[in-house]
């Protein structure tokens, strides 16, 4: 499977973003997705995951109530709108895929990641 995700740029405070990732290569089967994040000099952090369905989601707590995860599996495609952005939600946006049924949070649950799209918040 690979994953490009797409969207990032440049927002002011309070801005939206809406997120894209596109998945191909062998992508039947049941795939749990998630979007992680990076920051500058910390490490790669949770974000949001979702069922293969589409069912089942869940935030980090910094995110939740503001950012919403989604996919459109005949299309391919995962989403994150972000919504009342922060400063501090500038990061590197990494999306990524594992075959799976139920939601995942960990960094090591994940075997296929896109690139990063880059997210610049400014206050």
């Amino acid at each position: 499977v690979q994953l490009q995700a797409s969207g990032g740029g440049l927002v002011q405070a309070g801005g939206s973003l809406r997120l894209s990732c596109a998945a191909s290569g062998r992508t039947s089967g049941a795939y749990t997705m998630g979007w992680f994040r990076q920051a500058p000099r910390k490490e790669r952090e949770f974000v949001a995951t979702i069922t293969w369905s589409g069912t089942y989601g869940d935030y980090a707590d910094s995110v939740k109530g503001r950012f919403t995860i989604s996919r459109d599996n005949a299309a391919n495609t995962l989403y994150l709108q972000m919504n009342g952005l922060k400063p501090e939600d500038t990061a590197v946006y990494y999306c990524a895929a594992s075959q799976s049924t139920r939601l995942l949070y960990r960094r090591l649950e994940y075997g296929y990641w896109g690139q990063g799209t880059l997210v610049t918040v400014s206050s």
